[in-house]
Parts: structure tokens; C-alpha cells; sequence
């Protein structure tokens, strides 16, 4: 079966909408990461557990804002690996939600540039996308960071012993993040292989 130009397109553009709605998903909910007690015989631990998100932490079904606020924070009531932390936080509030941002307007060039037929735009906003790519790429990298080293911080301060009874894992927040970043490398990909298509379509008129 011959791939037409219009399923390309028509294919970039489902994933470039299914990325979106991933990231604005995974940027809304508190699954980022997870963290659950295991007591045992220790009762006073059992309402620990909680999950968080980039904003917010969710403890025994009660929401409260992040304590670390990277924009307010009075950077002088911190050591240097907790300012540290605090730029690592803060760029990654910045990145992800940018990320956002740009792949809603690489979808309004995509279309653009699909209904244009013109190889110049579609490669051009294939690149636009790569470029979204890697900054959601580079926003999930430095949170995935960003938690072992805050994880090894409170390890630090309270010991292993204190550790003992927690398991912490990443949650599907995340996992959307990373479907996102796929799915904004293969809009580029197909947008690319669009360009090429439509390339060859206005070199040899027969073909169109």
C-alpha cells in the first residue's frame, strides 16, 4: 500500500496532539514521585505515604503546595547543595511548561505547513519539534536528577536508619513526560519524511 502524503501529515499531526495532551497531563497531576512507608510494626508512620507533582505534594489525601518554592525562597536560610536544588527546581519549572507552550504552537505550524505543501516549512517545523524534544527531554532528565539527589540529601540528614522503612519510585506523570518526548520526536520524524515527500511531489509534477 502506497503512503500518501495526506496520512503523513494526517499521522504527524495525531502524534503532535497526543504529545501535547501527555505533557499537559503529566504537568497537571502529583505522580511525579511517589513515596510509601512500609512500617511494619511502626504505626506512627502509616499516614506518611505520598505522591507529588511539580508544584504540589499529595500526603494522606491532603494537598499542599511544594516547600520548595525556587521563585520566593529566601536563598540566605539555605546551604549551598539546597540552593543547589533550588536552581535545579527551577529550571525545571521553567523547561517543562515551556515545553508546552512550544509544541502548541509547533502544532499551529504544522498545519500551516501541511496545508502549504511546502517542504521549507515542514522541515522547518519538523526542526521546531526536535527542538521541543529535547527541552522536555532535558526538563524530565534534570527532575529524574533533581529527585536522587534530594532522596540522597534527606539520607544524609536523617541516615540510613531513617530510610529504612521507605520505598520511593517514579510515578505515570513521569512516564507520560517521557510518551511525550517519543511522541514529539516522531512528529518531527514524519513531518520530515512529509517535506521529502512534497519535495519530490513539486519536482515531478506527474507525481502529484
Amino acid at each position: 500500500m502506497m503512503v500518501t502524503f495526506g496520512s503523513v501529515v494526517i499521522t504527524a499531526g495525531i502524534c503532535g496532539i497526543l504529545s501535547f495532551a501527555f505533557l499537559a497531563t503529566s504537568l497537571g497531576t502529583e505522580f511525579w514521585y511517589i513515596i510509601e512507608m512500609n512500617p511494619m510494626n511502626m504505626s506512627d508512620f502509616e499516614d506518611m505515604s505520598s505522591h507529588s507533582g511539580l508544584w504540589s505534594i499529595n500526603e494522606g489525601g491532603k494537598i499542599t503546595a511544594d516547600s520548595i518554592d525556587s521563585f520566593k525562597a529566601n536563598y540566605s536560610r539555605y546551604s549551598e547543595t539546597e540552593l543547589h536544588m533550588l536552581n535545579m527546581h527551577s529550571a525545571i519549572v521553567v523547561m517543562l511548561p515551556l515545553s508546552l507552550v512550544l509544541v502548541l504552537f509547533g502544532g499551529i505550524c504544522g498545519l500551516v505547513s501541511s496545508l502549504a505543501q511546502s517542504p521549507v516549512l515542514l522541515t522547518s517545523t519538523a526542526a521546531y519539534f526536535f527542538i521541543c524534544s529535547m527541552l522536555t527531554l532535558c526538563g524530565v532528565s534534570l527532575y529524574i536528577i533533581y529527585s536522587y539527589q534530594a532522596l540522597a540529601e534527606t539520607e544524609r540528614l536523617v541516615g540510613p536508619e531513617g530510610l529504612a522503612y521507605v520505598r520511593t519510585s517514579f510515578g505515570w506523570s513521569l512516564g507520560m513526560a517521557w510518551l511525550s518526548y517519543g511522541l514529539e520526536l516522531l512528529t518531527g520524524a514524519l513531518l520530515l519524511i512529509a517535506a521529502r515527500m512534497a519535495k519530490l511531489q513539486h519536482s515531478s509534477p506527474s507525481m502529484a
